[in-house]
């Protein structure tokens, strides 16, 4: 990564951070719907990062979380959790011509349709041990699932506007 990508990627981390902690915090949807846009930090950064700095980066970006949010490294799991999974998915879902490495994941280099099956299952996985954490019990499955699910639709759709309306 040349110095202005390490730069411009530190200042998109800092944003998504902020909206979250500032504006995402209070954007709930019938008590089910919550948005996490500091997973956006995770998702979007180069195909070139390696395993050890997404951990790490997932690490720190759930404590700052947790640190607002008092939740006590819940956040911090979940992320952590998404940041493992990443190439997984990445290999699974997203065709890279070549095995290319140099893939920036955004909308406009994905496509639609890539970028927003891409985010939802990054939710997906980020929501369920998030929520399942917070339960700590199958006693309300049926609310819980609910709650992925609706969490998961707005936090993808809050993500692909953020990155239509955006340029890089």
């Amino acid at each position: 990564m040349t110095l202005r990508e390490i730069v411009s990627t530190a200042f998109l981390f800092l944003l998504y951070l902020t909206l979250q902690i500032l504006l995402a915090r209070n954007v709930i949807l019938f008590d089910y719907g919550f948005c996490f846009l500091y997973i956006a930090c995770i998702l979007l950064l180069p195909n070139e990062t390696s395993l050890t700095w997404l951990l790490l980066i997932a690490f720190i970006t759930g404590v700052v979380v947790d640190t607002f949010y008092n939740t006590l490294g819940m956040h911090a799991a979940a992320t952590v959790l998404i940041a493992y999974v990443r190439p997984l998915v990445v290999r699974s879902q997203i065709d890279l011509p070549g095995g290319e490495s140099r893939v920036e994941f955004s909308l406009q280099e994905l496509g639609t349709g890539v970028f927003f099956r891409y985010v939802f299952i990054m939710a997906l996985i980020h929501h369920s041990a998030l929520f399942f954490i917070e339960a700590s019990s199958l006693t309300l499955l049926v609310p819980t699932l609910i709650k992925i699910a609706a969490s998961a639709l707005l936090t993808t759709i809050s993500i692909v506007l953020i990155q239509f309306f955006t340029r890089n």
